[in-house]
């Protein structure tokens, strides 16, 4: 597959809503101005978000902002890696209100408020904060990235009219705090990561798509792991890299993905590109929604992350891989 490298600025949308032909491909860098999807033009397909998932030596942090036209769509959600205990809150508000998401990634702070949460993403100078709060858990974590680290953006086409714009940004590192039901716990410096899924486009009502990442280190070098299938399938973009140090080594072919959902506990296997990777899962986060013509199913699970890119062995690699189905 022949995917183009965006090297220069570039808007998304034309003059009427369609896409920009030349904003098709990837890019290391948030180069893609998202501006034109603000929720006034191509209603109800307009679907924006901020992901950040955060992983510490003990626990699971992630917080969503996010406006589907139709609904505000929000959740604070914590995992404790060791009892596997999990605590959350999770807000649909229907119209769409108490959600704040900038034009573009990183001009302006993201937020959300309803009832019983509030999410706050602030870009700061060379970092981002992140804090979010319900009445059992808390967290207020700084995500402090590399200036010359690359990203993976991506734009992928359906159609003209159907798109998608995503930012995907692995191995970020963290720091900070978390507090369950008054006691607290150490995001440490050097062994927590944090992982964004920023996402702007139009999109059809039925999707499904898989999703995986991990971050840590190899042989003492940062390295990240971004793979993704289903949803991309005929396109002609993908959403498959590996980070290693700084450099974004990109992976132009659809993967290959084997799992079993009805036995989520037997390794994956995602392979293609270069790429040999074993997922072996320890939790599985069930979600399941279902508001009539609206409805969503989510089995993400959370695991290590093994096997070869190229020449390089990874191993012990903490993340997470997913199998998710929308209707919306």
């Amino acid at each position: 597959m022949a995917e183009r490298e965006l090297l220069a600025p570039v808007k998304l949308i034309l003059p009427g809503g369609i896409l920009n032909a030349d904003a098709v491909g990837w890019a290391r860098r948030p180069l893609v101005d998202t501006s034109g999807i603000n929720g006034r033009g191509g209603w109800p397909r307009n679907k924006r978000w901020e992901y950040w998932n955060v992983v510490t030596p003990t626990h699971v942090l992630a917080a969503t902002v996010s406006s589907i036209d139709y609904a505000a769509v929000h959740e604070i959600w914590v995992l404790d890696r060791a009892t596997q205990q999990s605590w959350g809150k999770a807000a649909t508000v229907i119209p769409a209100r108490g959600a704040i998401l900038p034009a573009n990634l990183g001009a302006g702070v993201a937020s959300a408020r309803a009832t019983g949460l509030s999410i706050d993403i602030t870009p700061e100078s060379g970092s981002v904060r992140l804090q979010a709060q319900t009445d059992a858990v808390s967290f207020d974590v700084v995500i402090t990235r590399p200036a010359d680290q690359d990203l993976l953006a991506v734009v992928v086409p359906w159609n003209r009219r159907r798109f998608q714009y995503t930012v995907k940004d692995v191995a970020q590192p963290a720091s900070g705090s978390l507090t369950i039901d008054g006691v607290s716990f150490p995001v440490p410096a050097g062994d927590s990561w944090a992982v964004l899924d920023h996402g702007r486009g139009r999109w059809p009502y039925d999707v499904h798509w898989n999703w995986g990442a991990g971050s840590g280190r190899v042989d003492g070098e940062v390295f990240g792991i971004q793979v993704g299938g289903k949803w991309t399938v005929g396109s002609g973009s993908t959403e498959n890299g590996i980070l290693l140090g700084t450099r974004l080594h990109k992976i132009s072919e659809e993967l290959e993905w084997r799992y079993d959902l009805a036995d989520w506990r037997r390794p994956w296997r995602i392979v293609g590109g270069g790429l040999d990777a074993t997922f072996t899962p320890e939790f599985d986060r069930k979600a399941v929604s279902n508001l009539g013509v609206i409805s969503s199913r989510t089995d993400q699970c959370f695991g290590y992350w093994s096997g070869r890119f190229e020449d390089l062995a990874f191993d012990g690699i903490y993340g997470w891989a997913e199998d998710v189905h929308n209707r919306w």
